[in-house]
């Protein structure tokens, strides 16, 4: 969890161990990168609004370098605009300020769980996406030359689809398997459009991930 506010950091510090995550404390970019250099985190809790380098402006460099942690973004900035740039920037979830702790430990459940490979149901067989394979269940897209890096959002979105190969998902419908319904049209289509710059080949004429205008998005794997 990375917040400048130090009587906030330590509520949600201890408020989230009672609820038996295991969290650790960063008053700012600089000793997140500190600590995002000797553990491995399966998710990071961000505020926007700190000293020296932004929360966007760590979203951006930790994705840039192939970062692909689960990021909820914390703000007092809750206009959809700042949703927008914070999705555009790859935040998985965003959470405005003032909220209640108990909203901010179902959303990391619910990021969590979406990260998670699924527990015991049928298993959804890779599908092909031109030069391009993805596997549904274990979020992982490859290519030619190996591995094509995806935000948690992106496997997320792209699982959603996957499954349901072939059939038109409304935006609702994909925010709400993303665990996402507050989530709203732009911020969906944003989601597609950094989606589209990884699995198309050229993304302003999508073959794969296709626009059904006044309906949503379908996915049409092939060669």
């Amino acid at each position: 969890m990375v917040d400048d506010d130090a009587r906030l950091r330590a509520l949600l510090q201890r408020f989230l161990a009672e609820q038996g995550f295991r969290v650790t404390a960063a008053a700012d970019a600089a000793a997140a990168r500190a600590a995002l250099a000797s553990f491995a985190f399966d998710l990071i809790v961000l505020d926007v609004m700190m000293p020296g380098e932004s929360g966007l402006a760590l979203t951006e460099s930790l994705r840039r370098a192939g970062h692909d942690v689960p990021i909820l973004m914390l703000t007092a900035r809750g206009e959809p605009d700042d949703r927008i740039a914070g999705f555009e920037h790859g935040v998985d979830d965003y959470l405005p300020k003032p909220f209640d702790p108990r909203e901010l430990a179902l959303r990391i459940r619910t990021i969590l769980r979406r990260a998670a490979p699924p527990a015991a149901a049928t298993p959804a067989a890779p599908i092909q996406l031109g030069l391009l394979w993805f596997d549904p269940e274990r979020a992982e897209l490859r290519g030619p030359d190996g591995p094509v890096r995806l935000t948690g959002g992106e496997a997320a979105l792209l699982a959603a689809l996957a499954r349901r190969a072939g059939e038109v998902l409304a935006r609702e419908e994909i925010a709400a398997a993303l665990g996402t319904p507050e989530a709203g049209e732009r911020a969906i289509d944003v989601q597609v459009t950094r989606l589209r710059r990884k699995i198309e080949p050229d993304p302003r004429e999508p073959r794969f991930l296709q626009t059904i205008r006044h309906r949503g998005y379908v996915l049409r794997p092939g060669p």
